[in-house]
C-alpha cells in the first residue's frame, strides 16, 4: 500500500555533523512548535517535531494519526513510527536539509514527489 509511504515521506531532514544530538537539536530549532505540511500523492500530512526527538503526525485532516521518534543518521532524518505504518519502511529516512518557517520545497521518496512547507505554530 503506497498510502503509508506517500503520506509519511514528506517531512524534512537535516544535515549530520559532529555531535549528532547537538547538531540535530541546533538544526531542528526552527521546527519545534511549528508544522511541516506535506501535500501531493494520496493525502496531506502534518508533522510536528519536538526537541525530545519525538514527533506526531496527522494525516488526511485527522483521519489517521501516528507518533514516533526521530534521529539524524548518515545525513538523513529518520523517523521511526510507533506502531509501524503499513507498507512503509520503519524507520523512514529522507535526505537532509535545513529549513525555516515560510520555506517551501519538494521531496521525492520512491518516485513520489511531495510539496512540503514549514508553517508557524501547531496546525
Amino acid at each position: 500500500m503506497r498510502f503509508g509511504l506517500t503520506l509519511a515521506a514528506g517531512s524534512v531532514a537535516l544535515l549530520l555533523s559532529g555531535g549528532a544530538a547537538f547538531a540535530a537539536d541546533n538544526l531542528m530549532t526552527g521546527f519545534y512548535g511549528n508544522t511541516v505540511i506535506s501535500t501531493g500523492g494520496t493525502v496531506e500530512s502534518r508533522t510536528h517535531f519536538k526537541a525530545d526527538h519525538t514527533f506526531d503526525a496527522v494525516f488526511g485532516g485527522g483521519m489517521f494519526t501516528s507518533k514516533g521518534t526521530w534521529e539524524i543518521r548518515d545525513g538523513q532524518l529518520c523517523r521511526t513510527y510507533d506502531p509501524p505504518l503499513p507498507n512503509i519502511p520503519n524507520p523512514l529516512c529522507v535526505p537532509a536539509e535545513q529549513h525555516k518557517v515560510g520555506d517551501k520545497w519538494t521531496v521525492t521518496v520512491n518516485g513520489d514527489v511531495r510539496q512540503v512547507s514549514l508553517v508557524a505554530g501547531i496546525q
